[in-house]
């Protein structure tokens, strides 16, 4: 099994990997299809016309994770890595107020206008996955394509036929010519006692027979430029965030006092965990303010993984750019298992599958940075997702807010104090992190729709909005 780091980190733009940035992706897709795509095209006749339904989860809190906007700039031709996030709102109102969109690479202008050609179908779910849209190219009224795209989780689109084929895989796993091609933890712990090489050192043979190192290590790199950015640019803003539930930045209010009892040297007892909290909560603000983000594995849970690193930067002597390197690869190592094995999707199996996700990955790269055996770093993982299983997503207002910001910063403690207990055991555990994976499947499916991501029960319900 091979899942590149690349696939389990990208970057796009808040407030949602599944919701905005999944959306964006296949709008993409389907421009390419139109020009490029292996359809019947009839003699004569040219598309003029797209019309979108999001349905499922995607309908239910499409508004809140700004599933519309990321339709049309997706039509509009923007990519979730490269628009600017300055100048979404321009590009939104300019077709809302043309009635069209003009995607330029070989596109014509297509009418669309947001108010009447994009459409929340609550009622009719798509039979592939609860996140489902289905775009439409026509020519007046004359429907000449349509296709069906499910945004799975961390960004990642799938047609209905890669869908078929992403599932058929899991029954059957395709080796794909990497040199380590575990597919469990439980493989990955032999491969690399049999070879004597870290988990990190594994992921990277496998990047490693698709990109060469330099590349490889340019573009881990600017992985963590990004993240870091993120968690600067959420330490430095004040405000309201938007979406109409009025809740306010708290992450420069909560740096600023911590920089001053840093400065005062007075004895702090949960220095740590305050400090992971605030890195957590800036970028996961800066995530709901739909500003440029790293899905970590997906944008809900984007603060963990950055807020970790922060940790290992500020608190361990010995932190260095190697280190970051290396807690990418080998929290994306379990990242993918997860991924493959059950879901990160929050549409899914809830948030034990995005922050719980976030959480194993995080102790993963922690335990492996601090010197942790395979074992040992399964261990990590292990403790840090069984500590969120049955967690629910349940977004007050639709909203990437409530609870998710605070969430993001109790999962980043989670995965310190996973990586610690990992750390000071030998490896040997009760709970595989195998079985923990199974038993967040089996839960997932479990788990009533009202609380995957439909803001239709828990917290969404329970809280008056105001």
């Amino acid at each position: 099994m091979f899942l590149s780091v690349f696939e389990v980190f990208k970057i796009g733009i808040g407030p949602s990997s599944s919701h905005t940035v999944g959306p964006m992706v296949a709008a993409a897709r389907f421009l390419d299809e139109i020009l490029n795509g292996d359809w019947p095209r009839p003699a004569g006749v040219e598309v003029t016309h797209l019309k979108v339904s999001l349905h499922g989860s995607l309908a239910f809190t499409g508004i809140g994770h700004a599933t519309d906007r990321a339709v049309i700039l997706g039509l509009a031709g923007h990519m979730p890595d490269t628009v600017n996030p300055d100048q979404m709102d321009a590009i939104v109102a300019d077709v809302e107020q043309t009635g069209s969109v003009k995607p330029g690479g070989g596109h014509r202008a297509y009418r669309f206008q947001p108010s009447e050609d994009l459409v929340l179908d609550r009622k009719t779910p798509l039979p592939g996955h609860a996140n489902g849209m289905q775009f439409s190219a026509l020519a007046g009224e004359q429907l000449l394509l349509r296709r069906v795209y499910y945004s799975v989780g961390g960004g990642f689109v799938a047609d209905e036929h890669e869908l078929e084929v992403m599932r058929s895989k899991k029954k059957a796993p395709v080796e794909s010519g990497v040199p380590y091609p575990f597919r469990n933890a439980r493989e990955m712990i032999a491969m690399s006692e049999k070879s004597g090489l870290t988990v990190a050192q594994m992921k990277r043979a496998n990047e490693e027979t698709h990109i060469s190192g330099e590349e490889l290590d340019r573009r881990l790199d600017q992985l963590w430029e990004t993240m870091n950015s993120c968690v600067e640019r959420g330490l430095s803003q004040t405000g309201i965030m938007p979406g109409g539930l009025k809740v306010r930045r708290r992450a420069r209010d909560i740096h600023d006092k911590l920089q001053e009892e840093w400065k005062s040297n007075r004895r702090n007892p949960l220095l740590a965990n305050d400090w992971l909290s605030v890195f957590a909560m800036a970028v996961n603000e800066e995530n709901a303010s739909g500003g440029r983000i790293v899905t970590a594995p997906t944008n809900g849970a984007a603060g963990v993984m950055p807020a970790v690193l922060r940790y290992y930067l500020r608190f361990h002597e010995d932190a260095d750019q190697r280190g970051i390197r290396d807690f990418l690869l080998a929290s994306a190592a379990i990242g993918g298992l997860i991924k493959e094995n059950a879901s990160i999707s929050g549409a899914e199996v809830g948030c034990q599958g995005e922050v719980g996700s976030a959480s194993a990955m995080a102790a993963a790269g922690l335990a492996q940075v601090m010197g942790g055996t395979a074992a040992q770093i399964e261990n990590a993982a292990e403790i840090a997702l069984e500590h969120h299983l049955g967690m629910t997503c349940d977004p007050v207002g639709g909203l990437v807010q409530v609870p998710c910001i605070e969430r993001n910063a109790l999962g980043a403690v989670k995965a310190v104090t996973a990586a610690s207990l990992a750390l000071k055991g030998d490896g040997q555990h009760f709970v595989p992190l195998d079985a923990c994976i199974e038993t967040m499947r089996q839960t997932g499916l479990d788990m009533s729709e009202k609380y995957k991501e439909t803001s239709e029960g828990g917290l969404a319900v329970n809280v008056v909005e105001c």
